[in-house]
């Protein structure tokens, strides 16, 4: 091999290693992430025990974020999510439902586990608060806006009114938007569990 062949084999070889390095640097070889909302999270349930995105693993889940003093959406999306799982029949058993609230300053494990209790509900309903920080990295995980609204202990939260169907993988399956009826909601489910 000449002088010349070996230098620019060389000069050949540091871009190589340059472009890995800088590909590497940008995340190129990570493994991709799975489109749409979703991601790790740490919070508590209604029972107070820590709760990380695991639990999402091994059920078809529909996550919404939302607070217990909410006046309307909250309860409507909640009584019409109760009202799909009876329509679900014996798929039920492979749903369950997950309510994340946006008002860490009120809504303790006892508030959830109250809110929760009533009969319009999704059986089952597992909610899930922490501190501000907490409740902030999961909603920021699944795209969620939220803001306080109004001043005393009558505030308000304004938030995201959408649902996010997640996999039996913990991974986004589709939106379930907001002022669509139990029958439709329980075909979307059904329609993404099939095999």
């Amino acid at each position: 091999m000449t002088r010349r062949n070996i230098t620019l084999a060389l000069v050949g070889l540091a871009v190589l290693v340059g472009l890995l390095g800088f590909g590497m640097s940008r995340g190129a070889f990570d493994p991709p992430r799975p489109p749409g909302p979703g991601g790790d999270f740490t919070l508590v349930d209604q029972s107070g025990k820590a709760v990380t995105q695991d639990i999402l693993k091994g059920k078809w889940t529909a996550v919404f974020f939302g607070f217990t003093y909410c006046p309307d959406v909250c309860p409507t999306t909640m009584g019409v999510l109760g009202q799909a799982q009876g329509l679900l029949g014996p798929k039920a058993k492979d749903f369950q439902v997950l309510f994340i609230s946006v008002d860490p300053q009120r809504d303790n494990p006892e508030t959830l586990r109250v809110y929760l209790d009533n009969e319009s509900f999704p059986k089952g309903t597992i909610g899930l608060t922490g501190s501000k920080d907490q409740v902030a990295v999961a909603a920021k995980a699944y795209r969620v806006f939220f803001e306080k609204s109004g001043s005393g202990s009558d505030y308000l939260v304004n938030h995201s009114t959408a649902v996010y169907l997640m996999n039996p993988k913990g991974q986004f399956a589709k939106v379930l938007p907001f002022g669509i009826g139990p029958d439709e909601i329980a075909r979307q489910i059904s329609d993404a569990m099939r095999p």
